[in-house]
């Protein structure tokens, strides 16, 4: 009798076990607690771009996306999980990478993405990891010498959907018009193609166009500031805090500055020691 009590003890605490981790396994990968699934998997998946020079491109010639982000992604991974620690990357849009992160397809979002009031109703974001402000990209010889100009003749102006950079031309120029593309790679060629007569977003982004693309250059400096956050679940302090944590890590160790200086140190016009931390 003891040992089918035993027996009988042990199948219950069993079936108990089972039904906690089911449990926690039926919880919405958004709701899961990511830094417990990252330990467990000792990997951080992040959302970033793969058509932005500089920040986060595809290689054609390996297929993995390379740039500032990416490799400030791969040093905040091991400052949160150890040396040995694995940065997975996802390949997003602006308008892809909301989605994907409410769906806990991915555990953060480090793609170009600004901090501001709207988006803070949605996610959380970590302190800025850059600080940028928006800008025009136009053709060598445009008349458009800052953003006040879009005003002149009702002129077309390029943006990304998803991005705040529509919303802000609205504001410091009401007159002009504006054509929304799905990325930069087609506002890009939009541009070009006179669809448009600038290209607006953060100066970071149109620093690494005009690098790829000579005849093109940076216009009437920035107008606005736009500080780029990692963005994450609601409801996950401890990420946050782990994010904050290591950021500060990376930047008392000079790592920052080296990846600044990697990435953006050879861009004509732009002073990257005024981004340094």
């Amino acid at each position: 009798m003891k040992k089918l009590f035993r027996l009988v003890s042990v199948i219950v605490s069993s079936l108990a076990l089972l039904l906690v981790l089911t449990a926690c396994g039926s919880k919405p990968l958004a709701d899961q607690n990511v830094v417990t699934r990252a330990k467990q998997s000792n990997t951080i998946t992040w959302g970033v771009k793969a058509d932005t020079k500089l920040f986060g491109l595809m290689d054609v010639k390996n297929s993995q996306i390379k740039g500032f982000e990416v490799d400030m992604a791969k040093a905040l991974t091991k400052q949160i999980l150890g040396p040995k620690g694995k940065a997975d990357f996802v390949q997003v849009t602006s308008s892809t990478r909301m989605p994907l992160l409410k769906n806990g397809n991915i555990d953060a979002i480090m793609a170009t993405m600004t901090i501001t009031p709207e988006r803070l109703k949605q996610v959380d974001f970590s302190r800025s990891y850059f600080d940028a402000g928006q800008s025009l990209l136009v053709k060598n010889g445009s008349p458009i010498k800052n953003v006040k100009d879009l005003n002149k003749n009702g002129a077309t102006v390029l943006g990304v959907v998803g991005s705040n950079s529509v919303q802000n031309v609205a504001k410091f120029a009401p007159k002009a018009k504006v054509l929304q593309l799905s990325d930069y790679a087609q506002a890009m060629t939009a541009l070009k193609s006179g669809q448009g007569e600038a290209l607006t977003t953060d100066n970071g982004i149109l620093a690494g166009m005009s690098v790829e693309n000579p005849g093109y250059h940076l216009a009437g400096g920035a107008f606005t500031k736009e500080p780029y956050g990692i963005a994450i679940n609601k409801n996950q302090p401890e990420f946050k805090h782990d994010l904050n944590h290591a950021l500060t890590k990376v930047e008392q160790s000079g790592q920052y500055n080296r990846i600044l200086k990697k990435w953006f140190g050879n861009v004509p016009g732009l002073n990257y020691k005024e981004m340094e931390r």
